[in-house]
């Protein structure tokens, strides 16, 4: 069995349950690949300057006779493993060394206790919808940019106290202008996060939907919608400047003002282990403090 691990920090008081996890793999002869970056950092600690694995770099590093890819950190870290998996169809396994987590399940205090059942991958596989971003110039091209977002695409004013004008159209029929900071295109995973501190609705990973959340909006009467995910939705852009932001999952980049924007569904998805079928609604309550009485 070969697997990947992938990190993007790393403290000292971790250092326990990456050792743990490493000598169980050596012992079971599975093969471990650490991203090389994350290697990096690694080898700053005395625990690991002796372990010398084989490393990858890129996305076309990670084969096709990889089994699985570990994460250690939060959701972030998931987001920024993303450009590596691609389309490989490898699953990841979060190990949640951050605080909320709701793409990395495994509880690090937890994680060693249940590593035989995902070796044995005995977990279900929860697939992930991406939305995919090309622009009116690289439709015109092709390019090797990753242009896709598991959690969502944002458009942000830039260099300008002045709200931006958002022309949507679904389609090609228009469906309105937001006159506003911004705006969020979500797929389900990501309506946990932005979208939802912007008021958009909460929608369960299996649901094949995309939320439009505008961000702090001039007309008051502009409220996120939800549509479905086999729409294909295009955005031009006004702004009193010539450029406005665009961010994709934890990636940022500045496109000029003539560049419309279309999205989509990606072709592909991403594929993340899960203790159990069901335990979305179970995170929702945990982590949102459902239910729970915190006036005492």
């Amino acid at each position: 069995m070969k697997i990947a691990i992938y990190g993007q920090k790393f403290i000292k008081k971790n250092i326990e349950y990456l050792t743990q996890f490493i000598e169980y793999a050596l012992n079971r002869s599975v093969e471990i690949y650490i991203e090389e970056s994350f290697s990096e950092i690694l080898y700053f600690f005395d625990e690991f300057k002796q372990l010398k694995f084989p490393i990858f770099s890129n996305y076309k590093d990670l084969t096709k006779d990889f089994c699985l890819m570990f994460t250690f950190g939060g959701d972030g870290t998931i987001l920024s493993a993303i450009t590596l998996v691609r389309d490989t169809n490898i699953p990841i396994v979060g190990v949640n060394t951050g605080n909320l987590g709701f793409l990395a399940t495994f509880n690090k205090d937890v994680f060693i206790k249940k590593i035989d059942k995902i070796f044995e991958k005995k977990f279900y596989v929860m697939p992930r919808s991406l939305l995919c971003l090309e622009t009116s110039i690289t439709k015109k091209k092709k390019d090797n940019l990753f242009n896709y977002a598991l959690n969502e695409i944002v458009i942000l004013r830039k260099e300008t106290v002045s709200m931006i004008t958002i022309d949507v159209y679904i389609d090609n029929e228009f469906l309105t202008s937001y006159w506003a900071d911004g705006l969020i295109i979500s797929t389900p995973t990501g309506s946990t996060g932005y979208s939802l501190s912007c008021g958009g609705p909460i929608i369960s990973p299996e649901n094949k939907n995309f939320v439009i959340t505008p961000i702090a909006p001039h007309n008051l009467f502009s409220r996120p919608i939800v549509i479905s995910d086999n729409k294909e939705i295009r955005l031009k852009i006004h702004s009193r400047v010539k450029f406005y932001s665009l961010s994709m999952d934890t990636r940022l980049t500045s496109l000029k003002e003539e560049n419309e924007l279309y999205i989509k569904k990606a072709p592909f998805y991403i594929y993340i282990l899960q203790e159990k079928k069901n335990t979305y609604f179970k995170t929702l309550r945990e982590k949102l403090l459902w239910g729970m009485d915190k006036r005492n």
